[in-house]
């Protein structure tokens, strides 16, 4: 059972304020966390084989293979201020 004094010790380390509403409501709230984990413990699952999905995944994504680069032209064509070397771009402060 989790009581007011834990509810404080916890924001205290956390460095949080609580208000005594707050408190009060912490307190239930943490109690309902801790009986979901109870019941959750609770569960057999000694022949449930881990999971890092409960959806198997498929690699949607294409294969990573090299490939001819768009021309610079094309690249700069749209840039402030381009050049052979680059093309310049406002600073983030104006």
């Amino acid at each position: 059972m989790i009581d007011r004094d834990q509810v404080l010790h916890v924001a205290r380390l956390a460095r949080l304020r609580l208000t005594d509403e707050e408190v009060q409501r912490m307190t239930a709230e943490l109690q309902d966390i801790l009986q979901h984990v109870e019941a959750i413990q609770a569960l057999e699952l000694d022949d449930v084989e881990p999971t890092s999905h409960v959806a198997p995944l498929e690699n949607v994504l294409r294969a990573d293979e090299p490939r001819d680069s768009w021309p610079r032209e094309r690249v700069v064509e749209g840039a402030p201020d381009a050049s052979d070397e680059g093309f310049r771009v406002p600073s983030p402060g104006g």
